[in-house]
């Protein structure tokens, strides 16, 4: 199809530019690029319609990102945004909508941000010298050159800001050698990017300590030659690519680490180095300095602060970290800052009195972070973590926090299931929360390097699990989107399949990670895996990290998940006492009615010669046979706890034939998987994760129940 680029005047005051296709107009000013990004999508979709679309911005301070679609006559659609972000967000809900049902489709409408800031949460791997905490694993490893390509990171922005997020914090233990030049410090700056090259293999510290050892840096290899000017020159252009599609950075902070510094000038760790402090101090100013496009900055107190009191955490993070901003605004005078303040092995009351300086400045937007839903939001739509610390920020009345959204769940495979993510975001307590951020610690986004029949080489991870990323990012602007859209959306993405029996099998597959996980509750990344069903090799008493029948047994559940653990379960059974409520055999039903249901539907759709939807459905399959795996496993475990309690053998035979068939399912998944990724994988908050070794743990279980005698 043949576009021309035409200027024409929409008005006499202003310039706007159109691109026209046979029948197509679309009006835009072509000075934004946000409307820039937006016009061309609405564009693409067009196509070969006959119709005008114009795009204006008539600015509202008090409805930031809202805009307003009017239809004035058949053919004509006008698109107000109350700023730039909004008539984007506009532009791209009216391509959407021409995408799913053409022209007709679009109507009049007026929508607003339910959740004003909605991030992305990203370990980034800079430097092996200056690292996060995901970066002694496969994916921190195969990541590293990823985050240094701008490539890299206009799609990456492009497909967030697609979904409606709107910044990406960037995560990591001491960034500041990797990102910038500190007078007083220069020496400090960190030349080209290295990577480790035998990390794999060996668990470090879940503290993020030890990064430094000799073992790791020296051997190392350079994988970008780079000087600070023009790292800083990439990262100027990165932001600077953001903000032209309403996407900010911020860099989050663990404390106190001083990786990089190589104990140049006497830097290091500890608290009462008054050089340390100055170091810090005069670094967060210097990153504001040097990139003018940097939203703001965010820290944790905690990690590696052992031994200091909640007070002391907080003073030092304000002789460094709050100065350091403090400083900024008084050198650049009206610009303003976003200042985020984890709430994490500290108080939310010692950190607003020390921070008040913040607080109250006209120029700096203090913000609380609270870990939500602790590592895995694939667990329960409501969760009990917060009440105190929301009590105490209502309390003082003019603070408000925004949500740490943590999967460590789901890496490997596809997850989509809509019902689930809007019930989340609707029970979040929101007279408090200025929004969330979605992502991992035990995983970093970068390109895909596990497929081993990669339709496109190394894509960005987001554009495989893009409905999940498009599930959070969408449900956070409007939580009421009905799944009426999702199913257009796959609709138009997969037009030769039936898409709601697509997102039926999707769902009740994506839905084996809640159930599983609200009943076998391991909060922390390091405590559970349900992919690998393990944890960090020692925790829970497991040398090899596996979760056998008996931690299936001896785990609790999620406190709002509804379910009763298998201990309290035949506790109630052996007492001769009634049992109401879901317990574990239920759950164990629960599994394998979503496993079936997405094998009975895939039975009925069939993915042609489209090798993203082929994908998908393999991926459905194999989360359908992981449900059986842990249904059997659950039931299996269930009735040896009996039979150890009662001594009835039929407990026992019961329970060796629920787990010969946990054994059969996970052969199944394990088949799936290998066939299309790369095993085994290292995990930097679990380790190996190898299927084939697994399963002779998993065959394990079946001797355990064999071997079990009952209780005297």
């Amino acid at each position: 199809m043949k576009r021309q680029i035409k200027w024409i005047g929409l008005a006499a005051c202003c310039v706007c530019l159109s691109l026209t296709a046979t029948g197509a107009e679309v009006i835009y000013d072509p000075s934004s690029p946000q409307l820039s990004f937006a016009a061309q999508k609405v564009s693409a979709a067009l196509g070969q319609a006959e119709a005008t679309v114009i795009f204006e911005i008539k600015p509202n301070a008090k409805k930031p990102e809202s805009f307003v679609i009017e239809v004035p006559e058949p053919g004509t659609i006008q698109i107000t945004g109350s700023d730039a972000a909004g008539a984007m967000y506009g532009g791209l809900e009216v391509a959407e909508l021409i995408r799913i049902g053409g022209l007709n489709q679009v109507k009049a409408d007026d929508q607003s941000p339910y959740m004003e800031m909605r991030g992305v949460k990203f370990n980034i791997p800079l430097d092996v010298r200056t690292p996060s905490y995901s970066d002694l694993g496969d994916a921190g490893q195969n990541s590293m050159e990823d985050v240094w390509d701008l490539k890299f990171w206009k799609e990456f922005i492009d497909e967030v800001a697609g979904h409606r997020y709107n910044y990406i914090s960037l995560w990591s233990l001491h960034p500041f050698p990797s990102l910038i030049r500190v007078p007083d410090y220069p020496d400090v700056a960190l030349a080209d990017v290295k990577r480790a090259t035998k990390v794999r293999g060996k668990q470090y510290s879940t503290n993020a300590t030890g990064y430094d050892v000799p073992e790791i840096l020296d051997h190392t290899e350079t994988i970008l030659k780079m000087t600070m000017d023009e790292k800083i020159d990439f990262w100027r252009k990165v932001m600077a690519y953001g903000k032209s599609r309403n996407v900010d950075f911020y860099f989050v902070t663990w404390n106190i680490y001083a990786y990089g510094t190589d104990g140049k000038y006497g830097i290091d760790n500890h608290a009462d180095n008054p050089v340390t402090i100055d170091y810090y101090r005069k670094s967060v100013k210097q990153l504001f300095l040097t990139y003018p496009d940097l939203k703001g900055i965010g820290l944790a107190t905690g990690e590696d602060m052992h031994g200091l009191s909640q007070s002391q955490k907080e003073e030092w993070a304000y002789q460094t970290y709050g100065l350091g901003v403090l400083d900024v605004v008084k050198e650049q005078p009206g610009r303003k800052i976003t200042f985020l303040h984890r709430q994490h092995q500290s108080g939310a009351l010692e950190i607003a009195e020390t921070f008040k300086p913040l607080i109250d400045h006209k120029d700096i937007d203090f913000i609380f972070s609270f870990k939500y839903a602790k590592a895995h939001v694939y667990s329960a739509t409501a969760q009990p973590y917060h009440p105190g610390f929301v009590n105490d920020i209502k309390g003082r009345g003019d603070l408000k926090t925004i949500w740490t959204m943590r999967n460590d769940s789901a890496y490997l495979y596809r997850w989509a299931a809509p019902d689930f993510v809007r019930e989340f975001v609707q029970n979040i307590p929101y007279d408090v929360s200025r929004g969330y951020y979605f992502g991992s610690d035990g995983w970093v986004w970068g390109r895909d390097f596990l497929d081993k029949n990669p339709e496109e080489p190394n894509r960005i991870e987001l554009k495989k699990h893009w409905f999940e990323w498009l599930l959070w990012g969408r449900l956070a602007y409007d939580p009421t989107l009905s799944n009426e859209r999702f199913v257009g959306i796959l609709q138009s993405r997969f037009p030769g399949v039936d898409a709601a029996k697509l997102m039926d099998a999707w769902e009740a597959a994506s839905m084996i990670y809640p159930i599983t996980t609200g009943f076998h509750w391991g909060s922390l990344d390091f405590q559970w895996y349900i992919e690998g069903c393990k944890s960090l090799p020692g925790r829970f008493g497991t040398e090899n990290g596996f979760h056998n029948v008996d931690h299936f047994i001896n785990l609790g559940t999620h406190d709002c998940s509804g379910y009763t653990s298998i201990k309290q379960y035949v506790e109630t059974v052996v007492k001769g006492e009634s049992f109401t409520g879901t317990g574990p055999n239920e759950v164990a039903q629960q599994l394998h009615d979503q496993a079936d249901k997405a094998l009975r539907l895939l039975k009925e759709l069939k993915a042609g010669d489209d090798w993203e939807l082929t994908q998908t459905l393999a991926d459905i399959e194999t989360l359908a046979y992981l449900g059986h795996y842990y249904g059997h496993k659950i039931k299996g475990a269930t009735e040896l706890h009996l039979y150890r309690k009662t001594g009835e053998k039929q407990h026992q035979k019961t329970a060796i034939a629920e787990l010969e068939e946990a054994a059969v399912s996970w052969r199944q998944y394990t088949a799936n998987s290998n066939e299309r990724y790369t095993n085994p994988v290292w995990y930097n908050r679990v380790g190996m994760v190898d299927w084939d070794e697994i399963t002779e743990w998993v065959d394990g279980d079946i001797e355990i129940a064999k071997n079990a005698q009952e209780k005297k």
